[in-house]
This record gives structure tokens, C-alpha cells and sequence, in this order.
């Protein structure tokens, strides 16, 4: 028996070594896991969806290129739904269980809302694609900056801006209405903005009125506004809301220019709408295919070559995120999380595909707004306008 008992601690031990050995060649494993949440089913799918593809092109060419820290980066995808409720769930799974060191994602404002909060409470670094509303990296109730939380778009007040002053300059607007989603936390945030610069600078809102997510019959809200005689008609939502308004307001005699922000750039907004239907409209963008750089250039052709057709705005916004989060571990020559924060602070010149760009203290990305108009169904670049620094 007692034989018996050396040979069975024996085992024992050896055993225990195994996987304290184990243990460490995990710590030390030639991996980067990071994860990657997004809206890939819902009524948003379709910006998840291309941001998704587009960070998928980032890491699959960062890994062929040596991958990051001389280790391939792993990734862990999460679906959020397009619901704030879905996200907390998403990023918990990469965070606590799939154990990522930084996460990456989101086009939807209130979801990136959600998802800072869960990265601040674990202190993992996050990098938002395309969510532009202010309490994406801004603490609403305290004023202070997101530790943990950064982004590679732009915000509502500066696309806000760039919007009211194209209806003010370019398209010599003064009598304009407004259309928000009332249920959006991205339409309220982008159409108080473009308020507050219209009416400062000499603009009138003659109408303002509201609607929800996935309202199919928009008609009386549009026979109250086309009752006013709007000059233009400024609509920042989503755009399947967005191509069956514009449809309807065409439908009642509504032919003024009709203005919107990021969220309309999707092909199904063409689909739903009609080519016709969305002449003489426009909306802001983060990138234009048709405004491009060398490096843009490059994303472009391997963005075709990888799923047959160019890519949105939203890709683009997927790709630069990817390629920002490994920019900062890269210079911080390491996967932990505060050094990739201080990394990410930092970011100075980062060539994204629309051009240089930095971030500024309250982590928002210093980048060009696109203005786009959308012609016989094909998005026709307008102009950029560069933040002043």
C-alpha cells in the first residue's frame, strides 16, 4: 500500500506539473486574442455586417504580414443583435470567457454606449468603429473621458456642423425640417447638433417632428411638415427608416432636398428606396471610394478581391479600427491592457484609409467629413471638409 501511495503522489505530481507547465505555455502563447462585437443580425446588420468584413481584411493581412509582437492575433466575434441588451452579453462572452486583451467594434451608438461601459467596468481596451454619438467615449453623468474606450470615427457635433452649414451654404437653405427617431440615440444627438449650428448661424426650424424605429407608415408626420414648405428635409436615421421616408415624401409632393448623416450608407438604401426616389439627396460619410488616397487605393482593391464588391463606409470604419488597435499595441510593445491604453492615447498621424488622422483628449478621431449626393442610385462624392486643428 504504501508503495502503492509513492507511485499514485507521484503520478499525481507529474500530473499537476503537466498542467502548471501548460498553464504557462498558455500565458506565453504565440496568440493575441482580441475580440471583435457587431451588429451581424437585426435591423442593422447591414453596417455591422461591412464593418465586420472590413476588420476581418485588417487582421487577415496584419497576421499575413507577421501578425502583431511576433504572435498571430485570434479572433473572437460576437453578435450584439443591433440591441444595447445584446451587448453587454456580447462583450462580457469575449471579455470573461474568451479571455481577448482588446475588443474592437460597434457601428450603433447606443450599443457602443453599452459596450464602453462593460470595457471600462473590466478595463479592457475598446476601439468603437463608427459610433459617433459623444457618450460613446464621454461619461454622460460625470463629463470625464472613458479610460479604456476609443474611436476611429468622428462625432455627432462635428458631422452635426458639416451638415448645417452644406444646407446653409451650399445648398442655400434657410427654412428646414427635421426628422428624428426618437428611439435613437444617435438620430437625437446628430439632429440637435445640426439644430443648434442652424439656427446660430441664420437658419429657421419650421418643423420637427418624430418617429420610431421600424414605423412603416410615415405619411402623417410627412403631410404635417410638407405643410410648413421646408426648403430641405433633414433626416438622420438608419437607413431603412430613411429610404421608406424618403419614399413617402416623394410620394406626397415633398421634392426639396432631403439631408442625413453616416447611417444612410448601405446599398439596401437604394433597394428600398429607388434610384429616382433619391435625387437630390444627401447625407455626410466618414469615406468616399470615389476620394481616394493610396492607401485607401489599396484597401479598395483588397476589399474586392476578398468578398467581389467595393466596399461602404462602414467597412472602411471597420478596417481603420483594426488597424488602429494593433498600431497601439505594436508601439506599446505589449498586450497589456493599460499599456495599449497609454498606446492609444498617443495616436499621432495613423494613416487611415481617408487620410491622416489623430486622436484628440476626449479619444474621438480628428478625421474629414464626406458629403455624398446620391444620383440616379449611385453615391457621387462631393467635397471632404477637414476638422480645424
Amino acid at each position: 500500500m504504501k508503495a502503492f501511495s509513492k507511485t499514485s503522489f507521484l503520478l499525481v505530481s507529474v500530473l499537476l506539473f503537466s498542467s502548471l507547465l501548460a498553464g504557462c505555455m498558455d500565458s506565453a502563447s504565440s496568440e493575441v486574442k482580441v475580440g471583435m462585437v457587431y451588429e451581424l443580425t437585426g435591423n442593422t446588420a447591414s453596417y455591422g455586417t461591412s464593418a465586420a468584413n472590413g476588420a476581418k481584411l485588417a487582421f487577415k493581412e496584419i497576421n499575413a504580414n507577421g501578425g502583431v509582437l511576433n504572435k498571430q492575433i485570434k479572433l473572437f466575434i460576437a453578435d450584439n443583435k443591433g440591441e444595447p441588451s445584446e451587448t453587454a452579453n456580447a462583450m462580457t462572452k469575449v471579455i470573461a470567457q474568451d479571455k481577448v486583451i482588446a475588443v474592437t467594434g460597434f457601428t450603433v451608438s447606443s450599443c457602443g454606449i453599452t459596450g464602453s461601459s462593460v470595457a471600462e467596468d473590466n478595463r479592457i481596451p475598446l476601439v468603437a468603429a463608427a459610433t459617433v454619438n459623444p457618450k460613446v467615449t464621454v461619461d454622460e453623468k460625470t463629463g470625464k473621458v472613458k479610460e479604456y474606450t476609443f474611436r476611429a470615427c468622428f462625432i455627432d457635433s462635428f458631422q452635426g456642423t458639416v451638415g448645417a452649414n452644406f444646407a446653409l451654404n451650399s445648398l442655400k437653405c434657410r427654412n428646414v425640417a427635421i426628422m428624428v427617431d426618437s428611439s435613437s440615440d444617435y438620430s437625437k444627438g446628430l439632429a440637435q447638433i445640426f439644430k443648434e449650428v442652424f439656427t446660430s448661424n441664420g437658419g429657421q426650424i419650421v418643423a420637427e417632428e418624430a418617429y420610431l424605429q421600424k414605423d412603416q407608415d410615415y405619411k402623417a408626420v410627412l403631410t404635417k411638415i410638407k405643410a410648413q414648405n421646408p426648403e430641405l428635409v433633414y433626416i438622420p436615421g438608419y437607413y431603412e427608416d430613411v429610404a421608406k421616408i424618403i419614399k413617402q415624401a416623394r410620394e406626397l409632393g415633398i421634392m426639396v432636398p432631403i439631408l442625413g448623416g453616416d447611417a444612410w450608407d448601405s446599398p439596401k438604401l437604394v433597394d428600398i428606396a429607388g434610384a429616382d426616389v433619391l435625387n437630390n439627396t444627401y447625407f455626410t460619410n466618414f469615406y468616399s471610394v470615389e476620394d481616394a488616397n493610396s492607401r485607401s487605393q489599396a484597401f479598395i482593391d483588397a476589399y474586392e478581391k476578398e468578398y467581389g464588391q467595393p466596399p461602404d463606409s462602414m467597412a472602411a470604419m471597420g478596417y481603420d479600427a483594426a488597424y488602429l488597435l494593433v498600431d497601439a499595441i505594436k508601439r506599446a510593445n505589449s498586450v497589456e491592457a493599460d499599456k495599449i491604453r497609454d498606446a492609444l492615447n498617443d495616436t499621432k498621424d495613423f494613416n487611415s484609409v481617408s487620410g491622416s488622422m489623430s486622436l484628440n483628449t476626449s479619444h474621438d478621431a480628428i478625421r474629414g467629413v464626406v458629403i455624398i449626393q446620391m444620383k440616379d442610385g449611385k453615391q457621387v462624392y462631393k467635397e471632404t471638409v477637414k476638422p480645424k486643428i
